[in-house]
């Protein structure tokens, strides 16, 4: 007789026998969940795993379709692989590299010796849907590290080499589609056929490998025209690329042969570079506007726009100019006035729990020339104050607001648009773990989050990340669909600050508990960050980005 064990399913918290050794399909079919979309991964315990994964003791589980942050990751990761096998037969010399998201897909960058062609990519996709009509199994190898090294040497994928050899594993794994091989750090679905919905389109110069809609999977996400933020990410890779640092393990060997301070330096200086630029281009433009200039800065959570616009505003001092900042924060509705969401919370992301026709009055004297005083938004009390605060601007003024809001058009609408210059403040990760495994900008803000959080708000990581649903909501909502409105784009994530934040956030993400839903993304975000090789932040400069989150600035907050 088999051996049996309990498997308590959380989707419907009905308890179950099931023998020893099934996998995680096996135990869904048998539980005869009705999900309105194919199920894709699962949690177990609270740690993502694939469908293939085996049970040999009892566990919780929740299964999980592409709806879900971890199950679209899944998705994606099983569909790059598609992607990378069919390219690795049609063009055997030529190279994939999965280099970000944009436009609500991910970029490919495809070299194949020659501009790609649109016969090209309906090759491409073409071969991508007859794998997945063969529905050939992904299949995880593990073993030890050495020999995954050997496997990828043989094959010349010299990224995948460097990360392992970096990684200080002794044990690691790989996958297998066919006769493909290739590596990611998460678990992928159990079969090609698995995949129901892709698209691949020529993008500018490359490919744009198109994805599900998160709130409705039977469709495609529409294209958005991204085009600034595809060029900053283009600016980025191509100092990476100067600086011989394409992937994660280019950087790790850096910082063993001893460069991790040079990296440093040349980092805050191509920003404090790009910084002075926009300076010099609001001065010129400044000087051709008699009525006053606004200067308008987004971007969302912990994207370091508060520190960004303190440097800016050095750099404009150094032009001859004097700013004033203006946080929008301070223009927020008494609480009781805030708008509420469809949970009945106040929703203090909405553009609306602002005081829009208050502002705007405010906004319209000062570009007059009048004198106003400024209000102070007290976040005890929930009420707003004046501290005798006064105001009047003139020609060497630059303002200055910022906050979430700033680049939506509905908060100035009578501010003629030569009035205003817009800037977009965002972390967009410029490194990549290999050519195929790419770091979303998301997780390098929401470790920033993290840590400050739990430096100067009291907030466990634990809170944080059970807020971060919240956030990333609001932002999708308030703040994305604007960036492109951006006169310009910065992006203030820096090359080494990943391997910094490991030093932070580590202890932060190992307090969470094992027994929490939030476990499962304290240990994601664990497992790819330890692939960074750790740097201490004594180097970093305290006018720097970073250490608005990792304490040390010489700005006042």
């Amino acid at each position: 007789m088999k051996h049996m064990l309990q498997i308590c399913c959380k989707n419907n918290n009905i308890y179950k026998d099931f023998p020893v050794g099934s996998t995680l399909l096996d135990i869904y079919y048998g539980f005869n969940l009705d999900f309105p979309y194919p199920v894709v991964s699962a949690r177990v315990n609270n740690r993502s795993e694939g469908l293939n994964f085996r049970v040999y003791n009892n566990k919780d589980v929740e299964f999980l379709d592409v709806r879900n942050p971890s199950g679209m990751r899944t998705y994606v990761r099983s569909l790059c692989f598609i992607l990378y096998k069919a390219i690795s037969e049609l063009f055997p010399s030529g190279k994939l590299y999965v280099e970000h998201p944009v436009s609500k897909g991910y970029f490919c960058n495809l070299r194949i010796g020659r501009p790609i062609e649109l016969e090209d990519v309906t090759a491409i996709k073409k071969r991508m849907q007859e794998i997945i009509a063969a529905d050939i199994p992904f299949h995880r190898i593990e073993c030890h590290t050495d020999e995954a090294i050997r496997v990828f040497s043989e094959r010349g994928m010299k990224d995948k080499v460097k990360l392992l050899q970096t990684s200080g594993s002794l044990y690691t794994f790989y996958y297998t589609l066919g006769d493909t091989v290739d590596y990611y750090y998460g678990n992928l679905l159990p079969s090609t056929g698995f995949v129901k919905l892709f698209d691949l389109a020529k993008y500018y110069d490359g490919l744009l490998l198109r994805i599900p809609s998160k709130d409705n999977p039977d469709m495609l996400e529409d294209i958005v025209k991204q085009e600034k933020m595809l060029d900053i990410f283009k600016e980025h890779l191509r100092w990476n690329y100067i600086m011989g640092l394409s992937n994660v393990g280019d950087f790790n060997l850096a910082c063993k042969a001893g460069h991790a301070t040079e990296l440093i330096q040349v980092g805050e200086a191509l920003q404090e570079k790009k910084i002075a630029q926009i300076a010099d281009e609001i001065f010129q433009k400044s000087q051709q506007n008699k009525r006053g200039l606004l200067v308008l800065i987004s971007g969302p959570s912990s994207s370091g726009k508060t520190t960004f616009s303190k440097r800016l505003s050095v750099q404009l001092m150094t032009n001859g100019l004097r700013p004033c900042p203006i946080s929008l924060d301070d223009y927020f509705v008494n609480r009781e006035q805030t708008p509420r969401d469809a949970q009945g919370n106040y929703d203090y992301e909405s553009l609306y729990a602002l005081d829009l026709e208050f502002f705007n009055r405010q906004l319209q004297a000062l570009l007059d020339g009048e004198e106003v005083e400024l209000p102070r938004f007290n976040f005890t009390t929930g009420q707003r104050e004046f501290r005798g605060d006064k105001l009047r601007i003139n020609d060497h003024t630059i303002l200055i607001l910022e906050g979430i809001h700033a680049l939506n058009p509905e908060l100035t609408p009578q501010i003629p648009a030569e009035h205003k210059y817009k800037i977009y403040v965002s972390a967009l990760t410029t490194i990549s773990l290999d050519d195929h495994n790419w770091i979303p900008t998301t997780d390098n803000r929401l470790l920033r989050r993290i840590i400050r959080d739990y430096n100067y708000r009291g907030y466990s990581a634990q809170e944080t990340i059970s807020r971060w649903g919240s956030v990333r909501a609001g932002e999708d909502k308030w703040i994305f669909p604007y960036q492109e409105n951006a006169d310009v784009m910065f992006n203030s994530a820096l090359l080494f600050e990943l391997a910094v934040l490991r030093y932070h956030a580590e202890p932060l993400l190992n307090c969470v508990p094992r027994n929490c839903p939030e476990y499962a993304e304290a240990y994601r975000l664990l497992k790819f960050i330890q692939y960074f090789t750790p740097v201490p932040d004594k180097d970093i400069p305290p006018t720097s980005l970073l250490r608005e989150f990792v304490g040390g600035s010489s700005f006042k907050y």
